[in-house]
């Protein structure tokens, strides 16, 4: 019985620990992996709690408390994207089709070649644009094939180094830029649609450096993107959607703070974590793929789609141009110390040599 509960004291003791870790406002990787798997940590520490009432005392109460204790620190962060939490994008009226549009990202992973299964997916879906993300020059060749005809408003950015880029629409695109913010082999696209109604608005497609240690020591350069597009979106305050894969989760510090500097909006809050990646593995799964919407729009449909052989799954959204229901949103606000913390990330990304 002793060793069985000095065992589970350490299993309490490192879930407590990997929670307080995540609360450092510091950017190494590690301390910043332990952001993602939360649901996996507040799962773990309630069987803990399960298990601690087995223990005699006086083992049974302090690992009681601080299993507990896990359970309530992650669900702050995780509620939010449960059904249990009022959503923040609000929900569409039938109606105004021409006034919306339908969104489907994939990472299709370049060295996968399933291109056949996802192409069948978006025949099924039909979305007005497809993103792809690490599509290569293979990539490019198989949807050429099957969308050129269909979405023939384009962009292409075929990449080996796993940061390819791949646009195609159905609605017409102008003032159209590829962007390289922060780092010059991270692309980004930047462009505005006309809707069917003849509204515009502008999209910011984004696929930052992960940090991880074969990518990245630290989140500076992943940081430093989301927050200067937010900053961008926020001095240019029109109907605006950003889609892509943030390598980062729906509920992180970064993210956060980008949809409050932005002043945009997160479509599955209230309604689910809709988590993409790791796609064959279920219990290692979380929201990495994301699209954020500002004050404008409506949801018509959010879903995730089928495996097609990436380690990712597709995720489509439809959104409605509803400027008349704006004022139904709470849209998030950053306050004057965050916005300084944004534009100092932002210099210290652009001036420092990443190490990797």
């Amino acid at each position: 019985m002793a060793l069985y509960s000095l065992a589970l004291g350490s299993a309490v003791a490192l879930l407590l620990v990997a929670t307080l870790v995540a609360k450092m406002p510091l950017r190494w990787w590690w301390i910043r992996a332990c952001e993602f798997p939360r649901l996996q940590l507040a799962a773990a520490a309630l069987v803990s709690a399960l298990l601690t009432l087995t223990l005699p005392s006086p083992w049974r109460w302090p690992l009681l408390i601080a299993s507990l204790l896990v359970v309530v620190l992650q669900a702050r962060f995780i509620l939010p994207w449960t059904r249990f939490w009022p959503v923040q994008v609000q929900d569409a009226e039938p109606g105004h089709q021409d006034r919306c549009i339908t969104l489907l990202i994939a990472n299709v992973l370049t060295p996968n070649r399933r291109a056949a299964r996802l192409m069948e997916i978006i025949r099924q879906n039909d979305p007005d644009i497809v993103l792809t993300l690490e599509s290569d020059a293979w990539w490019q060749g198989q949807l050429d094939a099957e969308l050129d005809e269909k979405w023939p408003h384009s962009v292409k950015i075929p990449l080996d180094n796993l940061y390819g880029m791949h646009l195609y629409s159905r609605l017409p695109l102008s003032d159209t830029r590829v962007e390289w913010l922060i780092q010059d082999d991270i692309p980004s696209i930047h462009t505005e649609v006309t809707l069917k109604s003849g509204d515009r608005l502008r999209l910011h497609a984004l696929h930052p450096r992960p940090p991880a240690p074969n990518e990245s020591e630290e989140t500076l350069w992943r940081d430093a993107e989301l927050l200067l597009v937010g900053k961008t979106i926020n001095e240019e305050p029109v109907p605006t959607i950003v889609a892509g894969d943030l390598n980062d989760v729906a509920w992180s510090r970064t993210t956060r703070l980008f949809c409050r500097i932005s002043g945009m909006l997160d479509p599955r809050r209230g309604r689910g974590r809709y988590s993409t990646f790791h796609a064959r593995y279920p219990l290692l799964r979380w929201p990495l793929d994301h699209i954020f919407t500002s004050e404008h729009f409506t949801l018509k449909e959010l879903k995730r789609l089928p495996y097609f052989g990436s380690d990712h799954f597709p995720i489509l959204a439809s959104l409605c141009f509803r400027p008349s229901r704006r004022d139904e949103h709470d849209t998030p606000e950053a306050d004057g110390d965050e916005r300084s913390w944004a534009r100092a990330t932002i210099r210290e990304a652009r001036t420092r040599e990443q190490e990797t």
